[in-house]
């Protein structure tokens, strides 16, 4: 179905296009009155050449320098640039007589300059000069406008892929802005091309077609004009098929590259190796057993030490953290800073200047030291780093196949490229564009090329956040079992804590720029350092409270838990802030209690809540001195409840008698050895407990 067009957009088009038509169509009767026969063919061929090559000359020149300006100024932020690029527009705004004034007062026989290299004027050279000056503005809005609709992070990712700045440049900026640059380079030529007014000024001979055009309108007259427009309109139908011409760019094949370093992958005994059928872990080729490298868990791994220090208007990224495993994740709410971490990982955001050791000396300038087992990566450039780097929207090159992108890489390896093909289920998509590509295709293009040449770190940010469920949770685990064959550290940042806990052996909980924990995943799930950080981790039954007596700690509301005397034995001072956890199997509701139960240690008056859905899962809620506790268990004593609904309805749990409807009163037991209770780090909590935990689950939907 077409799409409709406001009527008012149609007719004003239309209109304009009608009046430009209109001058074309009114030369067609002309062509039988005109003065064929007096037509100087000698010179009007040579005034045709003379504007060609003048214009061609201009627009090789004006490319030469009007690109790389244009790309200055989309990319730069300075104030002076800023100005310049305002002053190099100027010419557009000039009358074209007034740019030949100026050109004279540069170029002219009595100016310094023409002094001293004279026959400038009335040149050939001449004639460059003034097109150069009146056609350049053209280009270097084209170019300014091609490079500044880049995304500048394409050209990060080509530096973390091993390339320089100048490479970045050609086979990244320039291809992906040549659309534009190219109209711009047309476009300078034909205003080169026709340039009469400054021509005129600074180079009347020898003749260009403008000036002859004008000097046989002033001795023939009318009559001799469509003779002279005719190479005018030809050259200007060429130009407009020049500018409708589309290459096809053939798919870059992946040759094999010697490789520099030892592979990054690392195969797994043939034992253990999946058959090709297994749609989880296709099989890779079995090298020799006199070629097999040991398992990565026999491998030393690498400590890895970061000191981070960044200020960005208000927010403040501070980070020390000294981390001795392979697997690591930064785990933080939405603006905790990192990805900014990332970026300063991989060297992409500039810093203060360091010494030999990657120590900034700048008391209060922003840096990274990176340091992995005993070399330190602080004063390295990305493309000297060695690393993957996976963003958030994968960085994939708009104008690559995946063969090209898997090839990009410096030190890129055809054979680990086919691997990786397969190994991602990427097969058969080898020619394809990122533009064809589905999201889940994309990231997994995205993991192969990072991994097709030896690096010592890849860095993957929120690389499944675009994904829907199932997909996010295929490429979880493979991207687990990638893990367990790679000998490089991998740093994922992420707000998920499943995903943090499945990838990584030790998380970093980031809040605001500032470490809230880090250390052992496993640690870090049992006991965190705070309500925030349980609830950045998506730890429920958790909250805060003080020793009140023995074996008793008071949570607010007038309530006191009871729980193991040995768990509070070492805690003297009733002012030390704790923290405590109740597994959810081990809390149970009740509607009512009978005499025994009322006598029984650790029972506690509740509220019922609005029941919560846990993958999938109804989980029954209740109040306990103004703490929400959930239960895996189905509430007891339910004889008289009403059976309203399914199982997996929500109403089927907090439905029935009106003690089961939220607000209702009820009662809940809870084992004192199924408390876990710690000390809390950090400063003392001084917000009450709903308060903390509105905020933490605030930061962690974030």
């Amino acid at each position: 179905m077409s799409r409709r067009t406001a009527a008012p957009l149609g007719w004003l088009a239309l209109l304009l296009a009608a009046y430009l038509c209109a001058p074309l169509l009114s030369a067609l009767p002309q062509i039988g009155t005109s003065d064929w026969r007096g037509m100087d063919v000698s010179t009007l061929s040579r005034a045709l050449l003379v504007s060609v090559a003048s214009a061609s000359v201009a627009t090789v020149l004006i490319g030469l320098g009007g690109i790389p300006l244009g790309y200055l100024l989309a990319r730069s932020r300075s104030r002076a640039l800023g100005m310049l690029g305002f002053v190099v527009q100027l010419p557009l705004a000039l009358p074209p007589l007034a740019s030949g004034v100026l050109l004279l007062f540069l170029f002219g026989p009595y100016s310094p300059v023409g002094l001293f290299a004279q026959g400038l004027t009335d040149s050939f050279t001449g004639i460059v000069l003034a097109q150069v000056f009146v056609a350049a503005p053209f280009l270097i809005v084209a170019a300014r406008s091609g490079f500044g609709a880049l995304d500048p992070g394409l050209e990060d990712v080509a530096a973390t892929l091993g390339h320089g700045p100048w490479r970045c440049f050609i086979s990244i900026s320039l291809p992906l802005a040549w659309a534009t640059i190219r109209a711009g380079l047309l476009l300078s030529w034909l205003r080169a091309f026709g340039e009469f007014g400054a021509t005129v000024m600074v180079a009347y001979h020898p003749y260009s077609l403008p000036v002859y055009t004008y000097v046989a309108f002033g001795s023939q007259g009318l009559p001799a004009m469509l003779p002279l427009l005719v190479p005018t309109l030809a050259i200007a139908i060429a130009v407009a098929l020049l500018a409708s011409w589309r290459r096809r760019i053939e798919p870059q094949r992946i040759d094999d590259n010697a490789l520099t370093a030892a592979s990054l992958l690392v195969p797994r005994p043939a034992s253990s190796r999946a058959t090709p059928s297994s749609p989880a872990s296709p099989a890779f080729p079995v090298p020799p057993a006199s070629e097999m490298q040991p398992s990565v868990d026999a491998l030393p791994t690498p400590s890895l030490r970061l000191r981070v220090w960044q200020q960005l208007g208000e927010f403040k990224l501070d980070i020390d953290w000294h981390a001795r495993s392979r697997r690591l994740a930064i785990l933080g709410a939405s603006g905790s800073g990192k990805s900014l971490t990332l970026r300063l990982l991989a060297g992409l955001t500039e810093q203060a200047p360091q010494d030999a050791a990657g120590i900034s000396h700048a008391s209060h300038a922003s840096f990274c030291s990176l340091i992995i087992g005993e070399e330190s990566l602080s004063a390295l450039a990305p493309a000297a780093r060695e690393l993957g780097y996976v963003p958030q929207d994968y960085g994939l090159f708009p104008h690559m196949t995946v063969a090209e992108q898997l090839a990009f890489p410096v030190g890129a390896q055809a054979a680990l490229a086919r691997d990786w093909l397969l190994h991602l289920g990427l097969s058969g998509l080898e020619t394809r564009k990122p533009a064809a590509l589905s999201l889940g295709q994309r990231q997994r293009v995205a993991l192969a090329r990072a991994l097709v040449r030896p690096c010592r770190l890849i860095l993957l940010d929120e690389p499944f956040s675009a994904l829907d469920t199932p997909r996010r949770r295929q490429l979880r685990q493979t991207l687990r079992a990638l893990q367990n064959e790679l000998s490089a550290t991998t740093i994922l940042v992420t707000h998920d804590p499943d995903e943090a806990a499945l990838l990584a052996d030790e998380i970093l909980v980031l809040d605001q720029g500032q470490v809230l924990q880090a250390g052992k995943t496993a640690a870090l799930f049992s006991r965190p350092a705070s309500l925030q950080v349980a609830a950045l981790l998506g730890i429920t039954n958790l909250g805060a409270g003080r020793k009140c007596a023995h074996a008793r700690i008071a949570i607010g509301g007038g309530v006191e838990l009871i729980v193991d005397p040995a768990a509070i034995e070492s805690v003297l001072d009733e002012t030390v802030p704790l923290l405590w956890r109740i597994d959810p199997c081990a809390v149970r509701v009740m509607d009512s209690l009978d005499g025994a139960q009322q006598a029984a240690p650790g029972v506690y008056p509740a509220q019922w809540c609005e029941p919560t859905l846990s993958a999938g899962v109804w989980l029954t809620t209740v109040s306990v001195g103004g703490m929400v506790l959930s239960s895996t268990q189905p509430p007891s004593d339910s004889s008289n409840r009403e059976s309203t609904g399914s199982i997996g309805n929500a109403e089927s749990v907090s439905a029935g008698n009106s003690n089961g409807r939220p607000g209702g009163q009820c009662w809940v037991s809870i084992a004192p050895q199924a408390i876990d209770v710690w000390r809390a780090q950090g400063p003392p909590e001084t917000q009450s407990l709903p308060e903390q935990l509105t905020r933490g689950a605030t930061a962690s939907a974030a």
